[in-house]
């Protein structure tokens, strides 16, 4: 079973501004680096640390990034909507490298256009 945590408070949490949106995308890759440097300063050498896994929620999706898989333990990524998966909890280690995984391949398949 998962632990889910919430975002370190130290780490400021980028306000919505529809005035202007490309500074607000910025911030929010800027967040999720910082976010990312804090778990990979945590945990090191640990399998899959830092990466972000997303489940369809509503009409967004809810984000986590990984901390640890020995055991689960995940971010709650609280962006956008901040949605939350109902069954974040019941992930194992198999799961969310799969998910990593599946991502990864549909990145390539799709990539991003900038």
């Amino acid at each position: 079973m998962a632990k889910i945590y919430s975002a370190p408070e130290e780490i400021v949490q980028p306000e919505m501004d529809f005035s202007d949106l490309v500074k607000y995308r910025r911030d929010e890759q800027a967040y999720i680096e910082s976010l990312s440097d804090w778990v990979k300063k945590r945990n090191p050498n640990g399998e899959c640390i830092g990466e972000i896994v997303n489940f369809p929620v509503a009409d967004g999706h809810a984000s986590y990034m990984v901390a640890s898989l020995k055991p689960v333990e995940l971010i709650h990524i609280p962006l956008g909507d901040a949605w939350n998966f109902q069954y974040a909890n019941r992930l194992t280690a198999k799961d969310v490298r799969e998910k990593i995984s599946n991502a990864k391949r549909l990145a390539e398949l799709f990539p991003a256009r900038h």
